[in-house]
């Protein structure tokens, strides 16, 4: 049951951090307004359904819209917290792009009243916060907004950016801890009223660009540590040694942990975020840049080794096997995988069967390449070369047997015995 007295909440962009957590707050007992430029998302969401792929996401939105507390619409409202959760792709020479968080302000201004507090939760370049604040200062003028750690003003802008493994989003937007940056030390303190309704993880105080950078240095250290892997797979290839071998051993020295090599590295974060650090200061994150350039750079190793085995397949249909990012969604934002297969459909057109169990319809860049998507067992049955690019869990329980006869190239490692 909803309070009189429950606080409201304008969840600006309903992707796939947007609506999971307009979710989790709707149930945490606020009333929360989605909003999204996008017509069918808002429509799908009001009638208590979902457009993305997340474990118990679809149960829990037809929970809190059934029960009036998640309701969606174009149009933004009048609200006690407005959190911001739009895309921060990037343009051409891999500098940001902030205008979707730009048009977010714009159109949260209108609607400020004394007390409102504005949240950011994009990952952004360092100083986004501060943008944000200056195009509300500019645009209501009327309002009072904080310069400094000391004010106190008329509207709390803060930033707080998620933390979250897809796949297991719900758990952890409440188990995981949360780096709460404010303008102002007020602005910190306002956001942290917000967070402590919903999250059970240590919400930790600092300022607004210190938490910009956190965001910004995980994904970082993330991408950095997978170019490691990756590039140990490239060098390994060269001296004919098993890669996968190479790290297991080498993690049983206590203190060493490499992690797994793959087609490259995809998402709407680690594939992007390390870019913002690099446009922020090109003279000095040289390992950053050089982390993105050896993980984008597996894309065109993968589709070499890919190009040795189908070939020695002679000349039968070819089965790729997964396009999203990571295993077990449907996400395909940044995925190294699309990438590969559709240099592949590139050059063996109709040759090539898509298999990927989260998605009904390839993306629509492979709209005049040939390639299909069909069932697993149609590929393995089917075809003569097997590319595996994605460790779902239906691709790991493969019986071995259906795979002896063909040319495989495993870019995960999953086949190997």
């Amino acid at each position: 049951m909803l309070s009189d007295t429950a606080p409201t909440v304008a969840v600006i962009g309903l992707g796939y951090i947007g609506l999971p957590t307009a979710a989790v707050v709707a149930r945490s007992g606020a009333r929360v307004r989605g909003v999204d430029v996008s017509a069918h998302v808002v429509d799908t969401v009001a009638a208590g359904k979902v457009h993305i792929e997340e474990n118990d996401l679809d149960a829990l939105v037809q929970q809190v819209v059934s029960a009036g507390a998640l309701t969606a619409s174009l149009d933004m409202p009048h609200a006690d917290y407005f959190v911001i959760a739009v895309p921060t792709p990037f343009k051409e020479g891999f500098a940001p792009d902030i205008a979707y968080v730009e048009a977010a302000a714009r159109a949260v201004a209108p609607m400020l009243e004394v007390g409102n507090t504005v949240i950011l939760e994009s990952t952004s370049p360092v100083g986004t916060t501060e943008v944000i604040r200056d195009i509300l200062a500019q645009l209501r003028p009327d309002l009072s907004f904080p310069h400094c750690p000391a004010d106190v003003a008329d509207i709390a802008v803060a930033y707080c950016p998620e933390r979250v493994l897809p796949g297991r989003i719900l758990e952890e937007l409440v188990s995981n801890d949360r780096c709460i940056g404010g303008i102002s030390d007020a602005c910190a303190a306002r956001a942290l009223g917000f967070y402590q309704r919903f999250v059970q993880g240590d919400c930790l105080l600092t300022t607004a660009r210190t938490a910009e950078m956190v965001k910004l240095v995980e994904n970082a250290f993330r991408d950095v540590n997978i170019a490691f892997a990756n590039e140990l797979s490239v060098i390994s290839h060269g001296l004919d040694l098993d890669v996968w071998e190479v790290i297991r051993l080498a993690n049983r020295h206590p203190r060493v942990n490499i992690l797994q090599p793959g087609p490259g590295v995809g998402g709407h974060c680690i594939a992007v975020d390390p870019w913002f650090i690099v446009h922020s200061d090109p003279q000095n994150a040289r390992l950053i840049r050089t982390a993105r350039e050896v993980n984008d750079d597996k894309i065109d190793f993968t589709v070499a080794r890919a190009v040795e085995q189908i070939e020695l397949g002679g000349d039968a249909p070819i089965a790729v096997l997964g396009l999203a990012f990571k295993p077990n969604i449907d996400d395909l934002r940044s995925s190294p995988a699309v990438e590969v297969a559709l240099k592949l459909a590139a050059r063996y057109g109709e040759r090539i069967r898509i298999v990927e169990p989260y998605i009904e319809s390839l993306p629509a860049a492979f709209a005049d390449s040939g390639a299909t998507l069909v069932s697993l067992d149609t590929a393995l049955d089917s075809c003569g070369s097997a590319i595996l690019l994605v460790d779902h869990d239906a691709f790991k329980a493969v019986d071995r047997s259906r795979v002896a006869s063909l040319a495989v190239h495993d870019s995960r490692g999953i086949w190997r015995n």
